[in-house]
């Protein structure tokens, strides 16, 4: 452990982790996924000179799997229906959701009920940071946001609907310790393979150019340039633009703890 680390408890009723090869029919990952853990952690802090990655995730509750039956939209807003009913509101035919609406239709949900771990997470500077070294006011910042029960918005486990629970922990291993004595099990043995499982949709590496907003002085140089060129596009951040590209890993629980951090396992893309 470096003084980069940062761990969290979150908890919650339901949870889901998305196989992202079930297409239609959500189905979840029997525990947390890196991606998701991830997420978390940028629910409670997140700049755009920093990144995440994410340690380790400690199982304390796997939760009991239940079946969901929910309504859904299986329609897709445009971008040029945004762009029309901004201008031309009337021209717009609007979705129906619902039960029996068109737009609408019900679908099984493989979740989990009631689940709680522990994510420990390297916060990292990002190339474009600009040599302020910055990380000790994001770890105080963040040490103090979850501390205080903030966060930009509410963390959810796995998907938007089930909301997350949380609070810090100075050290996960202990947290874990002190949890297994409170509820009564043995977290030595827990130990077990899950297969492949998606690790994220974004390359770490890529990750780690970052961005970072314009100033409003280069920002007012941009403009300056765009009105001489006669052009409408204005970008309002400078560095590396991430495509979507899946990776897994091998998850393996190993007394309660499933490694996840980037360098220590073995990453295959999609």
């Amino acid at each position: 452990m470096n003084g980069n680390m940062v761990s969290i408890r979150v908890w919650g009723d339901f949870a889901c982790f998305t196989r992202p090869e079930m297409k239609v029919e959500r189905v979840s990952y029997p525990v947390m996924t890196p991606s998701a853990a991830r997420g978390v952690f940028e629910a409670i802090f997140w700049e755009p000179q920093m990144y995440y990655l994410i340690d380790s995730i400690r199982i304390v509750k796997r939760g009991n799997w239940i079946s969901i039956r929910r309504n859904e939209v299986i329609s897709v807003i445009s971008l040029d229906s945004a762009k029309t009913w901004m201008k031309s509101p009337e021209k717009v035919s609007h979705i129906q959701a619902g039960g029996g609406a068109p737009d609408g239709t019900q679908r099984n949900m493989l979740a989990l009920e009631n689940v709680e771990y522990l994510i420990t997470a390297e916060i990292r500077l990002s190339r474009i940071d600009e040599g302020k070294n910055l990380l000790p006011k994001y770890i105080d910042e963040i040490r103090r946001r979850a501390q205080s029960g903030k966060c930009f918005h509410r963390p959810a486990l796995g998907v938007r609907e089930f909301a997350a629970d949380f609070e810090w922990e100075e050290d996960a291993q202990r947290a874990l310790e002190r949890r297994a004595d409170e509820l009564g099990f043995n977290w030595h043995d827990r130990n077990e393979e899950f297969g492949l499982m998606l690790y994220d949709v974004f390359d770490v590496g890529e990750r780690a150019n970052g961005f970072r907003w314009l100033r409003e002085d280069e920002l007012g140089q941009v403009r300056s340039t765009r009105a001489a060129r006669k052009t409408s596009a204005t970008a309002a951040y400078t560095g590396t633009l991430i495509k979507p590209q899946a990776m897994f890993f091998r998850a393996e629980l190993k007394q309660s703890v499933l490694a996840c951090h980037p360098e220590r396992i073995r990453l295959i893309g999609s």
